[in-house]
């Protein structure tokens, strides 16, 4: 009889391919999992604030009255765009739709389905980073929202939830030093080999922190510069651990989580989110989009891109950095989230050596 295991990617994007990563190296005797996950993909390929729910694609599968998956052929609605089609295209596990328009109470009710439907094995709730342990009020979170939801409904679920923790640190939100006393025992060190199944998918995807928890179980170290804004993130042996955590600890602790156990709309939820965080995260998408929008497109010109390029990574090497990602180099040269591909083709094929899979070296010289 084919064992079934539910993998709930607490902050959807990378999470989900960290949760193929793990369903990889923990499960692959036992079939491919079921991954629960946002289509939350953070104006890097959605051009539209927010994250998707069912009414945003086409061609979905219904699982349960209130769960559906997002198949390898399903389409987003324009504008929307999502990389959850093509992520389920490409790799063996079936991917489903966290819906948060219903806030917590809509994601457990999603998630009682699911534990009915399949009667899971095993019921694994992943983040990678750990923003999911934050209070709520460190200066550092960026992206609380997705990840407090997730736990909110974990934590209400009729069913044992084991929580897990990737590359602490590595979402640039809360340091892996403030970390190392919230986490439990190391359950995985990921290697090279567990990266393998998802490499062509790194080689695309946008997440950052899951592309470093890739790069670190290749053996990567050194510091790695993310986002529009630049935060520094330590690539360290620590990176590729998964650690297990007290479900009920991290609830106790997450205050924003809290505030959500009882939420029924997203609005709900962005307003906890506002009066606990003091922002709401789809609040800077919507100001974001609206800048990208009004901003006008330039051309990707080769050789204006290798010159700026060069000024970038002699001002990276000034802050010490030896890393990074695609999305930051596209961001820092002034291009938009569409042009990200065509700037690591060019990358790529003008500068191969420094291509650390799936991160970017800067040489320590010129």
């Amino acid at each position: 009889m084919r064992v079934t295991r539910l993998i709930v990617a607490a902050g959807g994007g990378g999470d989900a391919v960290a949760a193929a990563m793990l369903d990889t190296a923990l499960y692959d005797d036992a079939g491919p999992a079921v991954v629960l996950t946002y289509a939350w993909d953070r104006l890097l390929i959605d051009p539209v604030p927010g994250p998707r729910g069912p009414a945003d694609f086409t061609g979905l599968r219904r699982l349960t009255a209130s769960v559906q998956a997002v198949p390898g052929d399903a389409s987003p609605v324009a504008p929307a765009g999502s990389a959850l089609p093509r992520l389920a295209a490409e790799l063996p596990q079936t991917f489903a739709l966290i819906d948060p328009h219903h806030g917590a109470e809509g994601i457990t009710r999603q998630l009682e389905e699911l534990v009915q439907h399949l009667a899971p094995e095993s019921i694994d709730l992943l983040d990678v980073g750990g923003d999911i342990l934050a209070k709520g009020d460190e200066p550092t979170l960026r992206s609380p929202l997705a990840d407090a939801l997730a736990l909110a409904a974990a934590c209400q679920v009729n069913a044992p939830v084991r929580l897990l923790v990737a590359g602490p640190g590595l979402d640039g939100e809360l340091p892996a030093d403030d970390l190392r006393d919230r986490l439990g025992a190391a359950v995985l060190t990921f290697t090279p080999d567990h990266v393998q199944p998802v490499s062509s998918v790194l080689e695309w995807h946008p997440s950052e922190a899951t592309a470093m928890l890739a790069a670190t179980a290749r053996g990567v170290r050194g510091l790695c510069e993310v986002r529009d804004a630049g935060l520094p993130v330590p690539l360290t042996d620590e990176g590729p651990t998964v650690h297990e955590v007290d479900l009920d600890d991290a609830l106790n602790r997450n205050q924003l989580a809290r505030a959500l156990l009882a939420t029924e709309t997203l609005d709900e939820a962005e307003q906890c989110s506002r009066e606990i965080c003091g922002y709401s995260e789809i609040d800077y998408e919507r100001n974001k989009a609206s800048w990208l929008g009004s901003r006008p497109e330039r051309m990707l010109d080769p050789e204006r891109t290798l010159l700026q390029l060069d000024q970038f990574e002699d001002e990276a090497r000034v802050r010490g950095v030896s890393h990074t990602t695609f999305r930051r180099i596209t961001e820092a040269l002034g291009l938009n989230g569409k042009q990200r591909q065509d700037l690591r083709a060019l990358l790529l094929s003008s500068r191969p050596e420094q291509y650390a899979a799936p991160l970017w070296r800067i040489p320590a010289y010129a």
